[in-house]
């Protein structure tokens, strides 16, 4: 009888523990995952380095792991990718320079189409009398 009533107590004292053992927030998930998510496989093209098979893009992420172990940052290891296999390992154009363009042109495009939609209208509904 007293096992039964000390069961649901160490189901919470376990809870608890793993609760307080846990990382909170984002920075839970090591760097490493995020840079190989949001990194294109220069030995896969079109797959980002986290979805690659091929044995190379093993090695770079093994690198790229091993970076951070060292206690090297984030933006240090981007940079040395971005040295060593261009804009290309980038799966998102960086917002500066021709870049800049594949953010702006969008939203430059949604703009021009309402105002000639706008004139579009206003031309076919006419002036009232």
């Amino acid at each position: 009888m007293a096992r039964r009533a000390l069961e649901p107590l160490a189901l919470a004292a376990c809870l608890a523990l793993l609760a307080a053992a846990a990382p909170a927030g984002a920075e839970a998930e090591p760097w490493a995952y995020q840079v190989w998510r949001e990194s294109m496989s220069p030995y896969c093209p079109g797959r980002t380095l986290a979805d690659c098979p091929s044995p190379q893009a093993d090695t770079l992420r093994l690198w790229i792991q091993l970076q951070e172990v060292a206690g090297r940052s984030r933006e240090d290891v981007e940079a040395e990718l971005v040295e060593r296999y261009g804009d290309a390992i980038l799966a998102a154009p960086r917002a500066r320079g021709l870049g800049l363009a594949a953010y702006a042109l969008p939203g430059v495009a949604f703009v021009a189409g309402g105002v000639l939609l706008f004139v579009f209208l206003r031309r076919s509904v006419g002036s009232p009398a």
